[in-house]
């Protein structure tokens, strides 16, 4: 039986030296990946969001669910 696919918002954020990129996944907390490329960074996030979702069924946690609808915007302000 295939397992069930889910899909989840992952940011990728430029490091700031400006040598690769960071990703995280908001709705698993403690799983991000970096790499020196986007591409390398997304398949590297795709693989820890796959070892994340594991190691949470291991334990017997809940794979927390990611909104159907979100809206990711940049506001900008004074600071």
């Amino acid at each position: 039986m295939a397992a069930k696919r889910r899909k989840f918002r992952v940011e990728i954020i430029p490091e700031e030296d400006g040598i690769g990129y960071y990703a995280v996944v908001p709705s698993l907390p403690g799983c991000f990946s970096q790499g020196r490329t986007i591409e390398e960074t997304k398949r590297n996030i795709q693989k820890a969001m796959a070892l994340h979702i594991k190691s949470l069924k291991k334990a017997g946690e809940q794979v927390p669910a990611e909104p159907e609808e979100s809206y990711h915007i940049v506001i900008e302000v004074a600071a």
